[in-house]
């Protein structure tokens, strides 16, 4: 095996990247499944603000993560980091938790892609199409472009994402247009309400929750034209893109509302929140439009975590040290995970055939399940991301105080919202079944088990322990032990 076959290559460029870091956040379905029991259950008519507060701490982690990025440009993302930051046993239990979290979130929007195809299919048409009939179109056309070059994925984002986005600015216009700088309340946006309006710690993590995907920038490292200028920005700018377009977009909701009906109508509405609104201040043909968008921004979504998922299977399998190396080799010609993306495809068709074959309703079960499981995995992976940044700056170079302060906040930021998760997770998941609500525990006992796998090979197999984490490494050579840390001995 080559080395070259082991490492991707492309020329992504910034807008390529941040295009696919925020379809993987599904705006138009956020805007439609999540900000909704955010206002219903949360924060009420401050959840505007609840997205400024929400950005401004990811862009405090984000000051430590583009840091790290300018030092390593490997796919493995936040898993290579928490190898060089506190230790490679933990990153193999980060490395479980990671494919586990992806391919959640990869099943979580491909249920929606079921459900919400239904639902168009019956608004359209007034045909009542299987849910699993979406689901298996979007499997062959996502398993196709996850195979091909990245940027053939990349254009095809960007038409669905302008597409998606488009059409919410149209309500957000028709609603400014009716209301005029009533559509702008300025009690969504007082600090002294947040803590008042109702649940904070529901609505931060709802936030959060909106936020998911903006974290996979840096897996895209090997595919860019230049990593170490390219990850920061797009890190930067989709975080400041995101949580722009969250906050205004719910602070005119909030104004075509009304500051005080917001809870009530929320939780009467919920998922139908916005068309109501369409039907409200726009038209018809907009509330068609956004049906459709609903289902092009899920399958946008899956094709985004899809590449994500293939590339954090791809770096983990090509050390040899949790997955087998078949699964780190390169396509010859399109230089992708294609091998890894097959796997991917494989293992969701594996579980959507499951689901379909028993007859269950993918809203309220697939895709239940795998919101909790996969916004649980995503945040526990950042708050160890940021614990990895701190211990790595603190040990190269202690003069970085930017760097830790911005990471430590980021830390403190997503451990409360990991306890809060745990303490919700019958909320965020939508059941209240204890074999749903028993699965944070299981992903923490997989981790688990992915850390003694470590310690394991530290024992008997230490070449593959020494090669965990050494792809990207811009500040040593591959074979080189860096210094230790408390954290690594």
């Amino acid at each position: 095996m080559t080395a070259s076959s082991q490492r991707l290559s492309g020329n992504l460029t910034t807008f390529k990247i941040v295009t696919m870091v925020v379809a993987a956040a599904a705006p138009m379905g956020a805007v439609i499944g999540i900000i909704p029991i955010a206002m219903a259950i949360g924060t009420g008519a401050t959840t505007p603000l609840v997205f400024v507060v929400a950005a401004a701490l990811l862009l405090c982690f984000a000051v430590g993560y583009a840091a790290m990025s300018r030092r390593m440009s490997a796919s493995g993302g936040f898993y290579t980091y928490i190898a060089k930051g506190l230790g490679r046993s933990t990153a193999m239990a980060a490395a479980v938790i990671a494919i586990t979290a992806y391919l959640s979130l990869t099943l979580l929007i491909l249920a929606g892609v079921g459900n919400f195809g239904n639902t168009v299919a019956a608004v359209l048409t007034g045909h009542d199409v299987p849910w699993w009939a979406f689901s298996a179109v979007a499997l062959a056309l996502v398993a196709v472009m996850g195979v091909r070059e990245i940027n053939i994925a990349g254009n095809v984002l960007a038409v669905m994402l302008g597409v998606e986005i488009l059409a919410i600015l149209v309500l957000d216009i028709a609603i400014v247009a009716q209301k005029g700088l009533d559509a702008f309340p300025l009690a969504a946006m007082n600090p002294t309400d947040l803590f008042t309006a109702g649940s904070f710690g529901l609505g931060i993590m709802f936030a959060f929750t909106t936020f998911l995907g903006f974290e996979s920038a840096a897996i895209y490292a090997e595919e860019s034209k230049d990593p170490h200028r390219t990850i920061p920005r797009a890190t930067y700018s989709a975080v400041v893109l995101i949580a722009t377009f969250y906050a205004v977009t719910t602070w005119i909701m909030v104004g075509g509302i009304g500051v005080d009906n917001v809870q009530e109508t929320a939780e009467a509405k919920l998922s139908g929140l916005s068309f109501w609104l369409s039907a409200e201040y726009a038209s018809d043909l907009l509330t068609k439009v956004m049906y459709v968008t609903v289902f092009t921004s899920l399958f946008a979504a899956m094709l985004a975590l899809h590449n994500a998922s293939s590339r954090y299977i791809f770096s983990i399998g090509r050390e040899g040290a949790l997955l087998p190396t078949w699964f780190g080799v390169a396509h010859s010609k399109f230089d992708t995970p294609a091998r890894a993306s097959i796997a991917v495809t494989i293992l969701t068709s594996a579980v959507t055939v499951v689901f379909a074959v028993l007859g269950a309703d993918p809203y309220l079960t697939m895709l239940t399940i795998m919101t909790g499981l996969g916004t649980l995995g995503i945040v526990l992976l950042q708050a160890l991301a940021a614990g990895a940044i701190m211990v790595y700056f603190w040990r190269t170079s202690r003069s970085s105080t930017g760097v830790l302060v911005g990471s430590a906040i980021g830390l403190v930021a997503f451990v409360t919202v990991s306890i809060l998760i745990l303490k919700n997770f019958q909320t965020l998941a939508g059941s209240d079944s204890a074999w749903i609500n028993v699965l944070p525990w299981c992903l923490l006992l997989a981790a688990a088990l992915g850390g003694l796998r470590g310690v394991w090979l530290k024992s008997h197999k230490p070449d593959a322990y020494a090669r965990i984490g050494t792809f990207g490494d811009q500040t040593a050579p591959a074979h080189e032990e860096l210094p230790s840390t408390p954290l690594q001995k």
